[in-house]
């Protein structure tokens, strides 16, 4: 049976009365065997390479006394036994999934900030004549004149709910012809699974129309950038790719998965849908 003692990092992967195979982290060692005049230092052996990559260098080492073989291993990284190298390689998947998840979570924000996302006060609201599901609404987002958009509201809230009330408004879509009517924005709002209850999100009482939303911190807000055109939005499906992220968190507050949907007065909510999706 063989011994050995080497470098901090070193372990014994196979041994027995004629061969070891020892991974190192050094290339200092030696092997000693329970006859003792077997004894082996790096100096007395003729080192062969047999395999090399960029982290592994596999020697065939011989002593040039006896014939006595040794299987050696160096690397560059600690050495493992099969049960540790199992669980460095699954730590080594769950790093990389972390870092995928962050390069996830990364471009996600990038594309939410191409959304002109907007404080609006819907002016009026009535049925809209050819659609029994629709209400048409005058929209303030801003600009010089009110916009006109479409909402499929009529099942969840009461017309008169709507009059003079603060919303928020998706501003960068292209137009699209609803029965007649051409539509040109979208209400938010938050949903529960089963879309049985609907509720519009809601900006903090102080936000003003036109201002536009961001998600995170103050730092966020100063840097985020100008948003994308219609075109590109709908080239790009920027809208399908960020609305699956788009929550209500435990307090009913709107979420871009961490981070808080904000106006300079404060987060956008729901009024009480909790773990909602939003859109």
């Amino acid at each position: 049976m063989a011994t050995t003692t080497m470098a901090v990092g070193a372990n014994i992967l196979r041994g027995g009365a004629g061969s070891v195979r020892i991974q190192l982290l050094l290339s200092s060692f030696s092997a000693k065997f329970s006859n003792p005049s077997l004894s082996f230092s790096r100096s007395s052996l003729k080192l062969t390479t047999i395999l090399q990559t960029p982290r592994f260098f596999h020697f065939h080492c011989q002593h040039p006394n006896i014939n006595t073989n040794l299987s050696l291993s160096f690397c560059t990284s600690p050495a493992t036994t099969p049960d540790t190298a199992a669980a460095s390689t699954t730590s080594s998947s769950s790093d990389k999934d972390k870092d995928k998840d962050t390069d996830n979570n990364v471009n996600i924000k990038d594309a939410a900030n191409m959304l002109d996302i907007r404080v609006g006060r819907i002016i009026k609201a009535w049925r809209h004549e050819e659609a029994d599901s629709l209400y048409v609404e005058e929209v303030d987002v801003g600009e010089a004149e009110p916009r006109i958009i479409c909402s499929g509201l009529v099942k969840y809230i009461p017309v008169d709910l709507l009059q003079d009330r603060k919303v928020i408004v998706l501003a960068n879509l292209k137009p699209r012809n609803m029965r007649g009517v051409k539509s040109n924005g979208m209400l938010l709002a938050a949903s529960d699974a089963a879309h049985e209850n609907v509720e519009l999100l809601e900006p903090p009482e102080d936000s003003l129309p036109g201002e536009r939303i961001w998600f995170g911190s103050e730092e966020d807000k100063e840097n985020q950038s100008a948003p994308a055109t219609p075109n590109q939005i709908q080239k790009k499906k920027i809208w399908e790719l960020v609305q699956p992220h788009l929550k209500t968190d435990d307090s009913c507050i709107a979420m871009l998965g961490e981070q808080l949907m904000q106006t300079s007065a404060g987060a956008v909510m729901s009024r009480s849908l909790k773990n909602a999706n939003i859109s």
